[in-house]
């Protein structure tokens, strides 16, 4: 019957009598190939595939009659229907070659599904039909991408493994064709393709990462062409999943968008932090994603340049100039829930497709540190997080400050309170880029203001109650001579508004946290004089302690900056300073000093002798006489007996200081209006005179002074008048009467 069926068509076909070919074809397929009877729709399947062998060449005249009921036996029931259907396919396509590309997406959709049938005689013949329909599609230079696409993009999300190992199959097909360009197209499949690398089969996940590293290597060859925007944000997502293999070959893509795309990646800046941050903090066991992610992280914080931070204010009279591009973009863009600056939650799924190559391309790339910021500030904040991506997360601020000081400052009310928490931590490495970062904040030109104005986004909120600053009433006590506001340096200009209120703060968090105080106190404080000026802060250290109420604090505070300035190795060029008194600012110093040391009588003594005021000092030793006796107190005196032992005092004058060694009851008065807080305190607590003193462990100070040196002159007292702060009502109502004058001999 079917060679009577393709003679009649030959027939026809010499007659060009298209109306009866399409007659024979209407009846194979509606009466038999069609019909409910198995028998009948195998005898139909073979009759349309010899009417196609028939038909020649011009079977793409009919290709639409005879494609559509052979692939509607694709879902038989029956398993030899479905091989006969792949059979009476493959001869039709056979036959029509390149005619049959106009119908390709109907037949690519057939064999996706055939490629997951379960019988293998059913598989082998959707194999030979794949392969023929590979070889034409090669062959043609008419194949139409474009319809393609969409029909690739729904297909590679099966989760089918067959149906994933055909789609790789047809990937890797058009991407060798030259006259095929699906890089233009990867935005469309590259999440896909993604998914189907953490398949479970090892078959497939070579050939998909076979076909990722083509598409990469034409990338690197043609990075023009590349629509990098496009796909940031699914680098991103796969960046942050937990299947190694996935999680690597993203990592190496968003690498190589870097750096190859330059600033273009920079609106995605947030995302790319939260997926990379966490990378650095792996171990061994993922030393190839860490090496990767570090490589991101420093070739994205290259792209900040000093050219994004916002210009400089207009002075008063200057006409601002006309509006730039880059001046006007964020007014346009904005930075939406869904933006590429993302909030830290790692949710970018939702905004995939939503920004376009040709927004982001074409106008200037404008840093907005909103998301930046959050992101890092997120990361410091989280307990869990490794010590290198916490480390990372300073550099990052350190950089930020440092290139965009403008932009930050905005941001630093938000970020002070979890740097100061950040001082805690236990890793010597992290404190000190805390501490270099906290530094640039407290020097930086940018934060010379009172108030660091509005933030970027909408979501920061800055955190006032760690940012409080004493009233400009109290202003004068910084320097004697001057009238400089709290909120600014006491000594150097180069110091911001940010200086006092970070002195303010640490003073505060080593109050509340007297461990931090204790285990790392001297670490912080030592690390800070070589960041900033250490006149600076013990001069600002000292103001603040002098309101402190406090006092069991304040003796502690000061013994511990008292240690530190005796022995630290950081402050050889202050002790040498205060040693000599020769300008007003070191007689400043001093004075400021010893107002707030005045807490502690051991570091009051100790801070004359350093200075050289043993007149003075063997005025505080006879007083000692009259304080209660403590555990505390001996420790201290202890103390400070070893100290003077020390290297700072074996070659200092004290020990040819005619004062101790001989001191008479004539000459000239010294007065200082000021005394210790713990003197007055302890003194109003118990009966004048009921307790000796510590005479004979305070003996020993004076009489290991070597022979008195008659030409040796010491170091006078700074006249800086009365040192009382009458001016502090708390620390009025600490403060004794004026140390009564002793007598000291006068030098020659």
């Amino acid at each position: 019957m079917h060679e009577w069926k393709a003679e009649l068509v030959r027939e026809f076909v010499a007659q060009n009598n298209t109306v009866q070919i399409k007659h024979v074809i209407q009846t194979l397929s509606q009466e038999f190939a069609l019909s409910q009877h198995p028998h009948s729709r195998k005898g139909g399947l073979i009759g349309l595939a010899a009417c196609s062998i028939a038909l020649g060449k011009d079977s793409g005249l009919y290709l639409k009659e005879l494609i559509e009921p052979v692939l509607t036996c694709f879902n038989d029931a029956d398993s030899r229907l479905r091989y006969y259907a792949c059979e009476a396919l493959y001869n039709i396509v056979k036959v029509a070659r390149g005619a049959v590309l106009p119908h390709f997406n109907v037949l690519f959709d057939g064999l996706s599904k055939l490629a997951a049938d379960p019988d293998p005689n059913v598989k082998s013949g959707s194999e030979l039909l794949d392969r023929l329909l590979k070889d034409i599609v090669t062959e043609s230079n008419k194949f139409d991408l474009v319809s393609f696409i969409p029909l690739l993009r729904e297909r590679i999300y099966s989760n089918n493994q067959y149906a994933r190992q055909f789609i790789i199959s047809w990937i890797l097909v058009l991407e060798s064709v030259p006259d095929i360009n699906l890089l233009d197209y990867l935005p469309e499949i590259l999440d896909g393709l993604f998914q189907i690398l953490g398949d479970n089969g090892k078959e497939i996940r070579k050939m998909c990462e076979v076909v990722l590293g083509e598409f990469l290597k034409e990338i690197k060859k043609n990075p023009s062409s590349v629509k990098f925007a496009e796909m940031a944000n699914i680098l991103v997502i796969h960046c942050q999943t937990t299947d190694d293999l996935i999680q690597l070959t993203a990592m190496c893509w968003m690498r190589e968008f870097i750096q190859l795309a330059g600033r273009v990646m920079l609106p995605y800046s947030s995302g790319i932090l939260t997926a990379v941050l966490p990378c650095l903090a792996y171990d061994d066991r993922k030393k190839s994603i860490k090496e990767v992610a570090n490589v991101c992280n420093q070739s994205l914080m290259k792209l900040v340049t000093p050219e994004d931070d916002e210009p400089d204010e207009p002075r008063p009279g200057q006409r601002q100039a006309e509006p730039t591009p880059d001046d006007a973009l964020p007014k346009q863009e904005g930075t939406a829930s869904g933006g590429p600056d993302g909030s830290c939650d790692s949710s970018f799924s939702s905004s995939i497709s939503v920004f376009t190559a040709a927004s982001t391309e074409r106008a200037p790339v404008t840093l907005h540190l909103d998301g930046i910021v959050q992101v890092l500030n997120c990361h410091l904040s989280d307990t869990a997080i490794g010590m290198m991506t916490r480390i990372a997360v300073l550099k990052w601020l350190y950089h930020l400050y440092i290139k965009t000081p403008r932009k930050m400052f905005r941001h630093t009310d938000s970020l002070f309170p979890i740097l100061l928490q950040t001082l805690s931590d236990e890793s010597d490495e992290v404190i000190l880029k805390d501490l270099e970062v906290l530094a640039e904040i407290a020097s930086s030109p940018a934060g010379q203001t009172d108030d660091p104005g509005p933030l970027d986004g909408p979501d920061l909120r800055a955190s006032h109650s760690e940012l409080q600053v004493p009233t400009p009433g109290r202003a004068g006590l910084l320097n004697t001579s001057g009238t400089k506001g709290l909120e600014c340096s006491p000594s150097t200009p180069t110091m911001n508004s940010y200086f006092y209120k970070f002195m303010i703060n640490l003073l505060k968090r080593f109050s509340s946290e007297r461990k931090l105080l204790e285990v790392r106190g001297p670490f912080i404080i030592r690390q800070l004089c070589l960041l900033l000026n250490a006149e600076n802060i013990f001069h600002s250290m000292a103001d603040i302690l002098l309101r402190e109420e406090d006092l069991k604090f304040a003796s502690t505070m000061v013994h511990a900056l008292n240690t530190i300035l005796l022995t630290s190795t950081e402050l050889f060029q202050l002790r040498n300073q205060l040693k000599d008194l020769k300008t007003l600012e070191s007689q400043n110093l001093f004075c400021c000093l010893y107002r707030s040391w005045c807490h502690n009588p051991v570091t009051t003594v100790s801070l004359c002798f350093l200075t050289q005021n043993y007149r003075h000092a063997y005025d505080l030793i006879q007083k000692f006489g009259d304080l209660e006796v403590t555990v505390d107190f001996l420790a201290e005196v202890d103390k400070l007996v070893q100290l003077i032992e020390c290297p700072i005092f074996t070659s200092h004058p004290i020990y040819s200081s005619p004062v101790l060694a001989r001191v008479e009851p004539t000459g000239e008065y010294v007065t200082l209006q000021a005394r210790s807080p713990r003197i007055t305190r302890e003194a109003a607590e118990r009966g004048a005179g009921n307790r000796p003193g510590p005479t004979a462990c305070l003996g020993v100070v004076g009489l290991r002074s070597a022979p008195a040196a008659a030409g040796r002159e010491e170091q006078p007292l700074p006249d800086q008048g009365p040192l009382r702060p009458a001016h502090a009502p708390a620390a009025e109502q600490r403060l004794p009467a004026a140390l009564a004058p002793a007598p000291v001999r006068a030098q020659p």
